[in-house]
């Protein structure tokens, strides 16, 4: 083999090495290549004096083979990688020591259909991976089609976004929007009416995902949380990391306001805690 093809061959297998580097990157990643003073060629992830950028997109992100879907926002694909649909959630279907929630089954169905034994191609945020060790990803199929906005778009999931992870927050928080105003899916349930916050201590919660409607009196602010209270037994906490989303909470004080989101007890306290502007719904 004579030298100019030896460069060839060892620039080629160098940038097959980014290449593979790539792709676990944000799909927006880029290779850079520049020629030396020798005329070598080289590549590399990073920017480099001179260099030219070579967009990837899609190139920068293989599609993956479904093995399972394990209900409406969680998969496990070939290689025993499991997945968790960011900015979304669905309803829980039944397990060992629990019952379904309404719509759980149908979220699981849908996505079933559209992708079980199909490829997929994943788009990462802020962060790769949640406390269960899946991976945090927008899921899309080989058609380009967004499965994250679709479960919201046909009222199977609901928007849940989990700061820094706020890519396509707006489209989702859109799509639930169309959702809501057409009852489709959950929104027309009757589990999901929504219900008043003040009789939670008197009459219980459910558990999972809820809507409950009241109007807050007071802000009280901790180290860690600012508070929308509503009685001495109820509020909305937000972290105060996550307070810039949402402006100014003086602009819900005697506000009817909806709250979306899972409550918790404790001793006969209860509260929601809502981490992006989502989760709160001014009603006029």
């Amino acid at each position: 083999m004579n030298a100019p093809a030896r460069m060839v061959t060892a620039g080629k297998l160098l940038l097959l090495g980014v290449l593979a580097l790539l792709a676990l990157a944000p799909s927006e990643a880029g290779v850079f290549r520049w020629i030396d003073s020798t005329g070598h060629t080289h590549y590399s992830d990073r920017p480099q004096p001179g260099a030219q950028e070579l967009k990837l997109n899609k190139l920068a992100a293989p599609y993956y083979y479904v093995q399972r879907v394990y209900d409406g926002d969680t998969l496990l694909l070939k290689g025993d990688i499991r997945v968790r649909l960011l900015g979304i959630d669905t309803p829980e279907i039944e397990g060992r020591y629990r019952p379904e929630q309404a719509g759980g089954s149908s979220a699981r169905d849908w996505l079933r259909q559209r992708i079980e034994g199909q490829k997929v191609r994943l788009e990462f945020d802020q962060e790769r991976h949640d406390h269960y060790q899946r991976l945090l990803a927008h899921v899309f199929t080989v058609g380009g089609e967004h499965l994250n906005l679709l479960l919201v778009e046909e009222g199977l999931a609901v928007v849940s976004i989990f700061p820094p992870n706020l890519k396509y927050g707006t489209q989702l928080a859109r799509a639930q929007d169309r959702a809501e105003a057409d009852r489709r899916g959950l929104w027309g349930m009757p589990d999901y009416v929504p219900q008043p916050i003040l009789a939670i201590p008197r009459e219980g919660y459910q558990r999972g995902w809820r809507r409950y409607q009241g109007t807050p009196v007071a802000i009280r602010s901790s180290r860690k949380y600012a508070r929308l209270v509503f009685n001495k037994q109820v509020e909305v906490r937000i972290p105060q990391a996550q307070l810039e989303l949402f402006g100014k909470l003086e602009r819900y004080l005697e506000k009817q306001l909806e709250v979306r989101g899972w409550v918790s007890r404790r001793k006969e306290n209860y509260s929601i805690l809502v981490r992006h502007p989502s989760g709160l719904k001014l009603l006029f």
